[in-house]
């Protein structure tokens, strides 16, 4: 069978026979095609394969110029740069990606990458190890092409990938990280490194235990969440998308809760509408508590039937090429609240909407987190729920033992080293997320028991104020009763 090559593929061919990798020449074609080169769906024709969606291989998701979906190349570069701005001179920093987990022996997960290392080398492989310092900017040490384990796992990304595609500075085979990682340790003055992704391929090391013992080391997270804080009109475009995928998903299951009021069917619906949208993943897994299931604040059995006059909370997400949301309704299937519900779900909901009016630019996550305690506090206070006892405070947070909400983007609780008392801005997204549970064995008063209650909203931070991201999605009462009636 003849084969044809691409133009793009022998252009690909021509330029990677001019590199210089590691400081040495390619001395065969052999590892060049294969590392650069795999089959397209026509058996002729041989196509760039990066282990990822690219703009070749995936046109309809990346566009030209971008690494990953919505975000540029330069702005990898510009990430890069900021975050060596924020360290000192002669600061070596190490990241790796994250670790395949296994369900079972031979079963993995499936693979999600450590946010630090997507957001500043747009990687979305295991395998590998990023170096980043000032003199001679990001070194990717890359996994090995292993056609034994592609048959099983498909092409990975390798060296001619971290240049072309992640656009990488330099780049080594990763069994090049014994020979080269101790050089590059010894000549930092301070090691930074996200202390909860270490791996022994770099911690083992004779060079590594040293600058340890001589106080060398640091933890790299308040760096990157400091980077990654604020977001970029890029990101807050998929952050945008994503929030609409999850709202429209969970429009379409609060339409299908009245004539299937099962756990694990809202549970299912909620999945199918994200991904069908586009999302790769849910970005937790979904909450979905009926009945007092709906007071466990991080349910997770989703198998439970929902009995008629039960409401049902739904704390949910998605996520978009590497960016997440995080939405939570509740609501009556059947449509109608009763009395007992109606009161608390309208003291939660004027909770959320006075919370909202707080979030601007230079107040903190802190003030308005008060200022939600002192709305539920009173409220409770009224509907006799919250008695006036020695130790309110405990009694309070056995009713809501929550914050008002949390930072998000490319995690769910996004840059969690970013202290909550600091002056939000601009460009910062973050959660309202006001909130009662109620175990069914409580001492409140009998009508109340047994009730969960969750609003939860996106919120992106503006010059002028706030945009609610997850707004298409009803709270009002007699928005959700029309909705489901």
């Amino acid at each position: 069978m003849a084969i044809t090559l691409r133009r793009d593929a022998i252009k690909v061919l021509m330029n990677q026979i001019k590199y210089y990798v590691a400081g040495e020449r390619f001395q065969s074609l052999g590892p060049v095609l294969h590392d650069t080169l795999s089959y397209s769906s026509n058996a002729t024709q041989y196509i760039f394969d990066a282990g990822q969606p690219t703009a070749e291989t995936h046109p309809q998701v990346v566009a030209a110029g971008e690494i990953t979906p919505g975000i540029t190349e330069q702005e990898f570069i510009r990430r890069r740069k900021k975050l060596l701005e924020l360290l000192p001179e002669k600061s070596l920093i190490i990241m790796t990606s994250a670790p395949v987990k296994m369900m079972t022996d031979v079963v993995p997960y499936p693979f999600r990458q450590d946010a630090d290392y997507l957001y500043f080398t747009g990687c979305q492989q295991p395998g590998g190890i990023a170096v980043l310092n000032h003199e001679f900017g990001l070194c990717m040490f890359m996994p090995d092409s292993k056609p034994e384990e592609e048959i099983w796992t498909g092409q990975v990304a390798g060296t001619y990938a971290a240049l072309n595609t992640f656009k990488a500075d330099q780049t080594f085979s990763i069994s090049k990280v014994n020979e080269l990682l101790p050089d590059m340790i010894r000549k930092a003055h301070r090691l930074y490194h996200n202390h909860s992704m270490a791996s022994s391929r770099y911690v083992d090391l004779p060079a590594f235990k040293n600058a340890l013992n001589e106080s060398k080391v640091h933890d790299l997270c308040r760096y990157t969440h400091e980077a990654r804080w604020i977001k970029s009109q890029s990101e807050i475009n998929m952050m945008r998308l994503s929030a609409a995928v999850t709202s429209q998903a969970l429009l379409q299951t609060m339409l299908v809760s009245k004539a299937h009021p099962h756990e694990h069917i809202l549970a299912a619906t909620m999945e199918y509408e994200c991904k069908i949208r586009g999302a790769q993943r849910m970005a937790f897994h979904p909450v979905v508590g009926g009945g007092a299931n709906g007071s466990v604040i991080h349910y997770s059995r989703n198998d439970q039937q929902i009995k008629e006059g039960e409401m049902v909370l739904m704390d949910v997400g998605c996520e978009i090429y590497g960016y997440v949301s995080d939405l939570t309704r509740t609501w009556p299937p059947c449509g109608s609240f009763s009395p007992a519900q109606q009161e608390l779900y309208e003291l939660i909901l004027e909770t959320s909407n006075e919370c909202l009016k707080l979030c601007k630019p230079g107040a903190s996550l802190h003030q308005i987190h008060t200022h939600s305690v002192q709305i539920l506090s009173k409220g409770f206070k009224e509907l006799g729920i919250l008695k006036n006892t020695m130790n309110l405070s405990h009694s309070y947070r056995n009713l809501n033992p929550t914050s008002i909400g949390h930072y998000l983007g490319m995690d769910v609780h996004d840059c969690s080293s970013v202290s909550g008392d600091r002056p939000l801005q601009p460009g910062i997204v973050i959660t309202i997320e006001p909130g009662v549970y109620i175990p069914a064995n409580s001492s409140v008063p009998e009508r109340f028991r047994g009730i969960g209650i969750r609003i939860e909203d996106e919120v992106l931070i503006t010059d002028s104020g706030h945009e609610v991201l997850t707004a298409s999605v009803p709270k009002e009462i007699k928005h959700i009763q029309s909705l489901l009636r």
